[in-house]
């Protein structure tokens, strides 16, 4: 009996020793932002050595845009990560789709993440995925050689002394996340219907004080200044790092490229205003957060979540702000010295004033690059602003 009872004690090890003593690893395979490379792999390294007496990992990284992960991860979700990152305007659709199952264990999350983050990674009152960042929004980068605090107060003003140093602004025209600015405190409006896919847009408004062709307007203003420059976020920074953009629109991803580049000049603050309809109207800005997700059909669900859970602990968000210079969604993170010395951070909250939750559907984002794009490139067209904004918002709202 005393035998018997000893090959019982030998054979109810649990599963993660069983792993070890095989030396069969946990495979996991992990989706991020390709700028996250050498970040995610220094917590893949801390992770395995965390949990080193319990199973061998095979972690494998794969670079993925988070802000189209949704799209990748439907198509095929058994072939998908296990863990990824996305932008928080997914987590609907993801969790309708069943790529996402609501977190086992929440309540320590909730603790412990900022209020606006839980919000974020929440349908509802159900909260399907851990906070990651709360910092996706934008704001103005300038050089304080070339601009004073009262002069980033004004686009136009911003534009007319880069011109006459013969320098370049910069702002990304083709994505329509960016163009949000010049609509979102007009009084026209965009966002979700009941249904939580399709959208509603008054952007072509003739009855609003501001017309929808008076922001289209401004924006052809805009884009005639010769310091304009529309140009992608990548293309931003190289222009910063060159010498010909001595200011732009972007987030705290790009702080620490910022830095290097302009040192001690390095400014950051709240979107300007801009002349719209005869008066100056603040820029607003669309607000979210990133999170970090596990696929509902993981073959490693319990390791997967614990990789999740590592990846947005508190000192793991302390490095990813040191090493790429994004805010924390974990509340003693974000409340420490040095985050809330950040100009960037600085910036965004002040900017967070303006701004608003990212709550669009798929619809919106192509019909407004088009729109976009033609008011950049001057409306060489020819056509009418009211019919191009009449056929951004057909192409918005459409079901």
């Amino acid at each position: 009996m005393i035998t018997a009872c000893f090959l019982v004690l030998l054979t109810a090890c649990d599963a993660s020793a069983r792993d070890q003593d095989t030396g069969e690893p946990i495979a996991l395979t992990v989706w991020g932002a390709e700028e996250d490379e050498a970040l995610l792999q220094a917590i893949f390294a801390s992770f395995q050595t965390q949990y080193a007496d319990q199973a061998n990992f095979q972690i494998t990284y794969q670079p993925q845009s988070e802000s189209n992960c949704k799209d990748a991860l439907l198509a095929d979700l058994e072939a998908g990560a296990d863990v990824f990152a996305f932008a928080d305007d997914q987590v609907a659709a993801l969790a309708a789709a069943g790529g996402l199952d609501p977190l086992p264990e929440e309540a320590s999350v909730r603790n412990d993440a900022l209020p606006a983050a839980v919000e974020a990674a929440s349908v509802g009152d159900t909260l399907y995925a851990y906070p990651l960042t709360a910092d996706n929004g934008y704001f103005l980068y300038y050089n304080k050689a070339y601009f004073t605090q009262e002069d980033v107060q004004s686009l136009e003003r911003i534009l007319a002394v880069a011109a006459q140093a013969q320098k370049k602004v910069s702002m990304d025209w083709s994505s329509a996340w960016y163009v949000y600015t010049f609509f979102g405190n007009t009084g026209l409006e965009v966002g979700l219907n009941e249904d939580g896919l399709t959208n509603y847009c008054t952007w072509n408004s003739t009855s609003n004080p501001i017309r929808g062709v008076d922001v289209a307007q401004a924006m052809l203003n805009i884009a005639a200044s010769p310091a304009f420059l529309n140009r992608p976020d990548d293309e931003f920074v190289q222009g910063v790092q060159s010498g010909t953009v001595i200011a732009g629109i972007s987030g705290v991803w790009n702080a620490v490229d910022m830095e290097a580049a302009w040192g001690d000049n390095l400014g950051a603050a709240k979107l300007p205003t801009f002349t719209c309809a005869g008066e100056q109207v603040q820029m607003a800005s669309f607000s979210g957060c990133k999170l970090i997700g596990v696929n509902a059909y993981s073959q490693q669900p319990e390791w997967a979540a614990r990789l999740a859970e590592w990846i947005t602990n508190e000192e793991n968000q302390r490095l990813r702000f040191t090493m790429r210079g994004q805010g924390p969604a974990n509340i003693n993170a974000a409340n420490s010295p040095e985050v809330q010395s950040s100009q960037a951070i600085a910036a965004l909250l002040e900017q967070s004033n303006y701004s608003q939750l990212q709550r669009v559907g798929g619809k919106f984002w192509d019909p407004v690059a088009a729109f976009s794009d033609s008011m950049a490139r001057g409306n060489p067209s020819g056509t009418s602003l009211q019919a191009q904004l009449d056929r951004l918002v057909q192409g918005v709202s459409e079901r």
